[in-house]
């Protein structure tokens, strides 16, 4: 059966990898190897996109170019602007997610964005491209298996199976509501698998 990749490869009004600006990005991060090519998006917005919270940006940016062009985003507007990199560069992409602690066993829980890339013999990988900013994070890449910068700890804590092709709308509608990275830190965003499951 082959597998229908087309909503992977496809734009929308987050995931805007058609906009000038992104398409210019990916074709200098592009190489021959299409692996090299991964790596090199993935490397560009994991270390070149500043982590909001690490750098204490208060600017929300949601979509990719607004991400690209700002410089700095959350792990949700990073995820977005690797996947719109990924599919101007033909590769195939998609969102996906954990549900985390936000500081510890007693803190609130908090979604976690994470982005999957299918390759033809490999299939898809899952990464995270949030930057290895905060101690003892080491986000990588690895093609052909998947990569977390956050382990699975305390009990209520997950990785949800679903890789999306869009955005889950609940979370941009909170970016949207959210005036600045302080109120978004004091509203951790927050959704259980049966409220994930209905939006795939």
């Amino acid at each position: 059966m082959v597998l229908d990749l087309d909503a992977y490869l496809a734009a929308c009004p987050v995931i805007d990898w058609q906009h000038p600006i992104i398409t210019a990005q990916a074709l200098f991060l592009a190489d021959d190897c299409v692996e090299q090519t991964v790596r090199n998006c993935f490397h560009f917005v994991r270390d070149h996109i500043e982590h909001s919270v690490d750098f204490q940006r208060e600017t929300i940016t949601i979509t990719a170019s607004e991400v690209l062009s700002n410089g700095s985003s959350l792990c949700f507007g990073k995820s977005h602007l690797l996947v719109a990199l990924l599919r101007a560069n033909g590769i195939a992409a998609g969102l996906c997610y954990q549900r985390l602690k936000w500081s510890g066993a007693d803190s609130a829980f908090c979604l976690h964005g994470l982005v999957a890339f299918w390759l033809a013999g490999k299939g898809w990988s899952r990464c995270d491209p949030r930057g290895n900013t905060r101690a003892g994070i080491n986000a990588q890449c690895l093609i052909g298996q998947d990569s977390f910068a956050f382990a699975i700890r305390y009990p209520g804590e997950k990785l949800f199976d679903g890789i999306y092709a869009q955005p889950l709308p609940q979370i941009v509608a909170h970016l949207q509501n959210c005036n600045s990275i302080s109120r978004f830190c004091a509203t951790p965003f927050d959704l259980q698998l049966g409220e994930l499951t209905l939006v795939a």
